[in-house]
């Protein structure tokens, strides 16, 4: 039987990770965590709970999970966040997807949660990604926010979810938002991207009724609404921290 390692990258998780490290422990072989210098008790825990710790700054999210993924010593990896689970039934799947050589990278269904609420719609279920592979066949682009992945060989899908304990509450997504479009704005302004005001405004728009009406957010009432809504300012906000960055190097533009 195939040996599998987990890796999971943190910074701050203490009140995620030993839920983590428990889901998947006497399955994996290993479960590994690369830590960004967290301030809180996430390395004490991680550790007490059976994991390898490894230390090291977050700089380009692409780069960084590049170099954790390295460290696992099987070849079979699966990559878990700190606020995510696996299930019985997805170990079951995992387990007898690895024996094939058929692929060599696996997308998994995220079931992902804001509270007690499993976000079904607006495009957030099945949220499927490339979270199971071969690390010697699979990497990340290096780049700081949304990396493309890159593999030689077919991917293949499974049907079994990760839990995702993605946000506790709206203050948490809305706090995610503004991190992320800071992310999102200094890629473009990096790409040097031609990005105007008409083009941004249709894409805000077009981003709410594509997750609202189109996948059929409104079923999740409230939170669907502000679903759709946070996908929307998403758009919005990237442009404006993008335009602001533009002015900075030229103030007469």
């Amino acid at each position: 039987m195939k040996k599998i390692s987990v890796v999971t990258i943190a910074r701050n998780e203490e009140q995620n990770i030993a839920a983590c490290i428990a889901s998947a422990k006497g399955w994996a072989d290993e479960h590994i965590v690369v830590d960004d210098f967290s301030s809180d008790r996430t390395v004490e825990i991680a550790k007490s709970n059976g994991a390898a710790v490894f230390q090291r700054h977050m700089d380009i999210e692409g780069a960084h999970r590049n170099w954790a993924y390295q460290r696992a010593r099987n070849e079979w990896v699966l990559s878990l966040d700190a606020d995510e689970e696996v299930t019985p039934e997805l170990k079951n799947e995992i387990s007898a997807a690895i024996e094939s050589d058929e692929f060599v990278v696996y997308n998994i269904p995220l079931r992902t949660y804001i509270g007690n609420y499993w976000v079904k719609y607006g495009g957030w279920y099945p949220g499927r990604k490339d979270r199971l592979f071969k690390k010697s066949e699979f990497k990340y682009e290096e780049v700081g926010v949304h990396p493309r992945v890159f593999y030689k060989g077919r991917c293949g899908r499974l049907n079994s979810d990760i839990i995702h304990k993605g946000y506790d509450d709206f203050a948490e997504l809305f706090r995610g938002l503004n991190g992320q479009t800071t992310l999102e704005a200094q890629k473009w302004f990096d790409e040097k991207r031609k990005i105007g005001f008409w083009t941004i405004s249709w894409k805000t728009i077009d981003r709410f009724f594509r997750a609202y009406v189109r996948k059929k957010g409104y079923k999740d009432g409230m939170v669907g609404f502000v679903v759709a809504l946070n996908g929307a300012l998403y758009q919005i906000f990237s442009y404006a921290k993008y335009w602001e960055l533009k002015k900075q190097k030229n103030p007469t533009n």
